[in-house]
């Protein structure tokens, strides 16, 4: 086991899962990981957030083929992704969480895409549920989108609406605006010169910052769906948790800020406060008071945050996205539309 990696062994790609305590995620899922990870293409590293619960050393102990990468604390989501990213230095980089359960050769179309396309930034698998492996999986399925006033959705996802995977994105890979965080291929240097993910966010929507970046950076973003993980989800935060909805709420609304030009920013978030007042509506006619309150707390914050941000693009990148045409707030709750 190696402790300390400051350089890649010469191989194409760097699979890294970031682990805090998460000896169990680790227990069910790295050794099918390690099996079909592991290659002459790609390593598959452990960057390991200052865990006490004896992770690294039941990886050494139990998976002698992943590499570790120590760090003395808990550094968080972003910030150890970051760091990890900056010390291993291989070509391509992979983000997986630990609850993923990978596939044999789920991998090598993932690769293989990068290498013949160097128009694409960054690129995901199909994401499929760990629970309904006939489902796909909420955060991913077969690629994200934002609709026209920064609302995020997929193909297979829509609100909470979630589609059985019968073969209907299948084909060639497809054009989206952000790959999930869940399993992400990047191309290292271009993720560093992106600023890679923000640590402000915390957790929820960074790496759809991120591909924003990408794509003002001029590269694509694809779903190559010959390739298939399942994602347990919601490991962290469930559906419906008042610390997840203040999150999401507060975090896409900095996506906003940051990613649009000033004018164009300000005429968004106008609406966006709209529909946000829509949203706590419906959370206080449930009686919901705390994903209510959740809403108003992030609004809050976002003012405060919002300062820390003084740069802004030139052109609205996130109106040429796909999906970007459509509101999905009409499409669901007025049109009644699941897909």
């Amino acid at each position: 086991m190696t402790d300390h990696i400051t350089q890649y062994t010469g191989k194409q790609a760097a699979v890294i899962i970031l682990n805090w305590n998460g000896i169990n995620l680790l227990r069910e899922f790295l050794p099918l990981a390690e099996k079909y990870t592991v290659s002459s293409r790609a390593d598959l590293i452990v960057a390991d957030n200052g865990s006490t619960d004896g992770s690294a050393e039941w990886i050494k102990l139990n998976c002698p083929g992943v590499k570790v990468l120590r760090f003395p604390e808990n550094l968080g989501f972003a910030a150890g992704y970051n760091r990890a990213i900056e010390q291993t230095g291989y070509p391509l980089t992979l983000l997986l969480n630990s609850d993923v359960q990978v596939t044999p050769g789920w991998l090598d179309p993932l690769l293989d895409y990068m290498e013949s396309h160097p128009e694409c930034g960054a690129l995901q698998p199909k994401i499929r549920s760990y629970r309904q492996k006939e489902m796909f999986e909420y955060a991913g399925a077969a690629g994200g989108l934002l609709d026209r006033n920064g609302y995020p959705y997929c193909r297979g996802r829509l609100f909470s609406s979630i589609e059985a995977d019968t073969g209907q994105y299948d084909g060639q890979a497809a054009p989206v605006a952000w790959a999930s965080g869940a399993a992400m291929l990047v191309r290292t240097a271009l993720y560093l010169e992106a600023g890679g993910l923000d640590p402000d966010f915390f957790a929820h929507m960074e790496e759809i910052d991120l591909c924003c970046r990408i794509h003002a950076a001029g590269y694509g973003i694809v779903c190559v769906p010959d390739s298939v993980v399942y994602h347990v989800g919601g490991a962290s935060l469930a559906q419906g948790n008042p610390k997840k909805t203040y999150l999401n709420f507060r975090n896409n609304l900095l996506l906003l800020h940051k990613n649009l030009p000033r004018r164009t920013g300000r005429r968004k978030l106008f609406i966006r406060r709209l529909y946000d007042t829509l949203a706590w509506g419906m959370f206080m006619l449930r009686f919901d008071f705390r994903n209510a309150a959740a809403i108003l707390r992030a609004h809050r914050d976002f003012r405060r945050m919002r300062r820390n941000y003084t740069s802004f693009p030139d052109t609205d990148i996130l109106a040429s996205l796909p999906g970007a045409r459509r509101n999905i707030i009409i499409d669901h709750y007025i049109k009644r539309q699941k897909k």
